[in-house]
């Protein structure tokens, strides 16, 4: 059985060449999210494995939903967060980290292999 994904991205492109990217390497995406609070619910809702998710959002930064949704587990489903982002994880040094994420990619580095060893 495939690894389901939400992605969370306020680029409608960036999501569908994502979709297409990750399920061409058999992954099941889910659904997509364009900002913070929509992640929220959707992954509440479709309760995916993953959730692949963009540090800038125009509402809740993704450090803040990630940390929403790892802190989930307790009360429920508990998706593994990775974070993404045009600009390089050394950005944001520790807040990858504290977010409660699994780990980052680059968004110009996304693939399957990427995302499963980040996973792994």
């Amino acid at each position: 059985m495939a690894t389901t994904v939400l992605i969370v991205d306020d680029h409608p492109s960036f999501r569908a060449t994502a979709r297409m990217l990750l399920e061409a390497e058999g992954y099941d995406v889910v659904g997509e999210a364009p900002d913070g609070h929509s992640a929220l619910e959707c992954a509440g809702r479709l309760a995916p494995q993953v959730v692949l998710l963009d540090v800038n959002l125009p509402d809740l930064d993704g450090f803040a939903v990630a940390s929403r949704l790892t802190a989930a587990g307790a009360t429920g489903a508990h998706p593994q967060v990775v974070l993404i982002s045009s600009r390089d994880g050394s950005d944001y040094g520790p807040l990858v980290l504290a977010s409660g994420a699994r780990g980052f990619i680059p968004k110009g580095e996304l693939s399957g292999a990427a995302l499963e060893a980040v996973l792994a």
